[in-house]
């Protein structure tokens, strides 16, 4: 399933600007469950998600502390591209 939308939305935004012809998916994706209970958490971190990006937390860290505070237990070997 993940192959499909990687596949089409690349495609996809590919045709909206030319400044997109170079876009690609990264190889691996991670998945998230939510507790029906915190949807609005995770609709007010969306809404706000510059305010976290404008704290210059990379990616990885943010991920990593993500895993972490839910105690995904992981092997950065097998995360990163």
């Amino acid at each position: 399933m993940l192959e499909e939308v990687k596949s089409h939305s690349s495609k996809w935004i590919k045709t909206k600007a030319a400044s997109y012809q170079n876009f690609y998916w990264q190889d691996g994706y991670g998945a998230f469950s939510v507790n029906p209970r915190e949807v609005n958490k995770v609709i007010d971190y969306i809404s706000n998600q510059h305010e976290h990006h404008d704290k210059k937390k990379t990616f990885q860290d943010e991920h990593r502390d993500f895993l972490e505070r839910y105690q995904v237990e992981y092997d950065e070997r097998y995360v990163w591209d």
